[in-house]
């Protein structure tokens, strides 16, 4: 809220260029009469409250208080990419707020939002008229627009969206003047490292030397240098929040999910040398909301639950699922070439491979990270890592009936590794893994 609005309610007389009868001079005794009351007080008026003689400074800071917590405060609230599993997530709990408008720009009509209250705003970030349309009168932002995806062809989509879209938003909102923005980013652009030893902090350098290969991280490392150029020049309140791979229910589209779905479908071949980490989407919702309320601009927050390695990923997820964890360890440079190789075998037949070569080089790495500033800060305190994977198992098995409970024989205590690790179709773990593959490993297997 601007001081001009605030002094409207403090008091009508000094808005509207006349003078008042009230002075508000700096007190240090609680007790001192810091202004006279009369029958026309805003403050009685607006809280319904009597008017004694005086007030002192712990009545107007209880008076502030109430000001700012009613309705003559109104708040809007623009989120981008509210359509999305973390946006959707993050519209449904300010929906759930005492907000006057959550606005949400979209490139298609969101029925579900619409009918739960929010304003649709039909536009693209790419288009600077409906970027501005969508901003006008905004007091806080959430932007959360991306494109997940491991697909080097859509490199230039991404670029565009990531960093075009966020440019032409922090343009826009420098004429609004917003009171904070909150900012979407991923712990992928500092986050990963060839040692299982390495836990990134907020502190630690962005890794473009490795993630140089893989658009979507550099297209987001290219989009947080945009927020800081306007954070620096142009004094927009941003704050950025790096969270890890989100996992939990309600990923319509499969974006972040994707390798859970691979695996209670058994078409994750074997066991990378790596390590992830992983945050409950409802989690990361309330760490942006609680940046908004909290965070002082530049500032920037890790957002992760577990640090796991792959091997142990996969070990939580069995137990959880029922579905046997691939047995098998590959090489490393194996793994990548049998990617490879599959891929442009599906390329060659019209189809998608499974586990895309990029997929199978990130999983070399470890993306683990420390977010203990968030906790610490925003009091922020995400629930059991296990109770967000199996709420991501059981969403999953409950709108994709092809991902569906596994039989009595996978989940008794004397399944065979043969049987339990089988693809739903019957065929063995390894009719996944091209030929070339398993003899590359076998001559290398002391590479590891």
């Amino acid at each position: 809220m601007s001081l001009d609005a605030f002094g409207t309610i403090l008091s009508p007389s000094l808005s509207s260029g006349g003078k008042s009868s009230s002075t508000l001079p700096v007190a240090s005794d609680p007790s001192f009469p810091v202004t006279s009351r009369g029958a026309s007080d805003p403050f009685a008026r607006r809280l319904g409250t009597s008017t004694p003689d005086c007030y002192n400074l712990d009545e107007l800071e209880a008076i502030v208080d109430a000001i700012l917590t009613s309705s003559v405060i109104m708040t809007h609230v623009l989120v981008t990419g509210g359509t999305g599993f973390l946006g959707r997530h993050l519209t449904h709990r300010l929906l759930e707020r005492d907000l006057d408008e959550i606005r949400v720009l979209t490139r298609s009509y969101d029925r579900e939002l619409a009918e739960r209250g929010a304003t649709i705003v039909e536009g693209s970030l790419l288009e600077p008229s409906d970027v501005r349309t969508a901003v006008e009168g905004v007091d806080r932002v959430y932007h959360l627009a991306g494109k997940v995806t491991r697909r080097r062809e859509a490199s230039h989509e991404m670029y565009d969206l990531h960093v075009t879209g966020t440019r032409h938003l922090l343009e826009a909102l420098g004429e609004v003047e917003p009171d904070k923005i909150v900012a979407a980013s991923t712990s992928g652009t500092i986050g990963v490292s060839e040692d299982p030893e390495d836990v990134a902090t907020e502190d630690s350098p962005v890794r473009e030397d490795l993630v140089r290969d893989w658009p979507y991280y550099l297209s987001k490392i290219y989009a947080e240098r945009v927020c800081r150029e306007f954070l620096d020049d142009h004094d927009l309140p941003i704050v950025l929040m790096r969270p890890t791979l989100l996992l939990g229910p309600g990923d319509r589209r499969m974006s972040s999910t994707r390798d859970v779905a691979l695996f209670l479908q058994r078409k994750i071949p074997a066991v990378a040398s790596g390590g992830l980490s992983f945050v409950d989407a409802r989690d990361a919702a309330d760490g942006f909301i609680r940046a908004m309320e909290r965070a002082e601009p530049g500032n920037s927050y890790l957002l992760g639950q577990a640090n796991l390695s792959f091997e142990s990923f996969f070990e939580r997820l069995e137990a959880l699922s029922g579905v046997s964890a691939p047995s098998m360890s590959l090489p490393d440079r194996a793994m990548v070439a049998g990617a490879h190789v599959l891929d442009r075998a599906m390329q060659w037949l019209g189809q998608e491979s499974d586990v895309s070569p990029i997929s199978a080089e990130m999983a070399q790495y470890y993306w683990y990270i420390d977010a203990s500033k968030a906790r610490r800060e925003l009091d922020w305190q995400p629930r059991d890592p296990d109770e967000t994977l199996h709420d991501t198992i059981q969403w999953l098995r409950q709108h994709h009936p092809e991902l569906g409970s596994p039989s009595r024989q996978e989940t008794s205590s004397d399944s065979s590794p043969s049987t339990a690790g089988s693809s739903l179709s019957g065929d063995p773990l390894e009719s996944f893994v091209p030929d070339e593959t398993l003899e590359f490993a076998d001559r290398h297997s002391d590479d590891r």
